[in-house]
């Protein structure tokens, strides 16, 4: 388990360097007393592991930009890549209010060595051509956040997905795996979503690729509040859903995605043993004992597919 004593821990994601696992996880400090106002206090923080149980804090990553910076606010979910030049890449998401709601857009920093970052500012946001704004009065925020990166496999570039809303249809059924593409990790093309709307979530938040026993999914996280009233109707809980796909780039089957979650956990991820190529559920406490809110992140869960479904513990 990774836990601090003084702070609430939710979001994470890995890098590997090839001796240690790196965890950079989102933080905030208890004493705000209400959990729900850490997400307007959020820095990235980082800790590190050989075995993905046993956890050493480590200098923390990013913290919140300047007065008009696009992070001005906090520094929220995002993932890690290396480049064929040895560089790391953290792309993550910054915040700002607007008129009292959260706008969301995309930004990276670089480090030589996953310790010391230099951030290099915002490289998406939201295209009206085919993504909710604000000004739409859809949603409680601005959604275009938790960018999972990788390389195309046949080298044509790099793939960004985001955390995104259609701007048509039902207000609680818009959410879409939003798309940008680079040729270098550091311009970058917001593009049309890899997914319609109308397929059951109100958004699918910090999405990632996994590739088990030659099937491929889309993990995703949605809260049963954020699902469309057509899931709601299910009595389905909250929790990180694994949609079946044809490619890592889609198309991904949304609508039959299946909740893979213990209960109470939120923002499941699929990590890799380097050592086994054993596949590993990680996730952090969002519910325990009567609704409070848990705020660590658990140790690793075995992964089995079953009838080609992912089955966790």
């Amino acid at each position: 388990m990774f836990a601090l004593k003084d702070s609430w821990v939710w979001d994470f994601w890995f890098a590997d360097d090839g001796d240690r696992y790196h965890l950079f996880y989102l933080f905030a400090p208890k004493k705000l007393q209400d959990p729900d106002d850490r997400h307007y206090h959020a820095s990235i923080g980082h800790a590190v592991s050989d075995d993905l149980t046993n956890w050493s804090r480590v200098d923390d990553a990013l913290v919140h930009g300047e007065s008009g910076d696009f992070d001005e606010l906090a520094t929220w979910t995002g993932s890690t890549v290396r480049h064929p030049n040895g560089t790391w890449y953290m792309f993550y998401t910054g915040t700002t209010l607007v008129e009292g709601k959260n706008v969301q857009r995309i930004g990276y920093a670089t480090s030589p060595d996953l310790c010391q970052w230099s951030k290099q500012g915002q490289v998406a946001e939201a295209d009206p051509r085919w993504y909710e704004l604000l000004a739409d009065q859809g949603w409680h925020d601005e959604a275009f956040r938790d960018p999972w990166v990788f390389a195309d496999p046949d080298g044509n570039g790099w793939h960004m997905l985001v955390t995104a809303r259609g701007n048509y249809g039902p207000t609680d059924d818009r959410g879409v795996v939003g798309y940008c593409w680079s040729p270098d990790l550091e311009s970058w093309e917001v593009r049309e979503p890899l997914t319609r709307v109308g397929q059951g979530f109100g958004q699918l938040e910090v999405m990632l690729t996994v590739k088990v026993e030659g099937q491929w999914f889309l993990l995703f996280s949605c809260l049963a509040a954020d699902s469309s009233a057509l899931t709601k109707a299910t009595g389905t809980p909250g929790g990180t859903w694994a949609a079946k796909a044809e490619t890592q780039t889609g198309p991904y089957d949304i609508a039959g995605s299946k909740l893979i979650s213990p209960p109470g956990l939120y923002v499941g991820r699929l990590v890799q043993l380097r050592e086994t190529g054993e596949w590993k559920f990680m996730a952090f406490v969002n519910e325990e004992g009567e609704g409070h809110f848990g705020g660590r992140i658990i140790d690793p869960l075995p992964v089995s597919l079953l009838d080609g479904e992912l089955v966790i513990g």
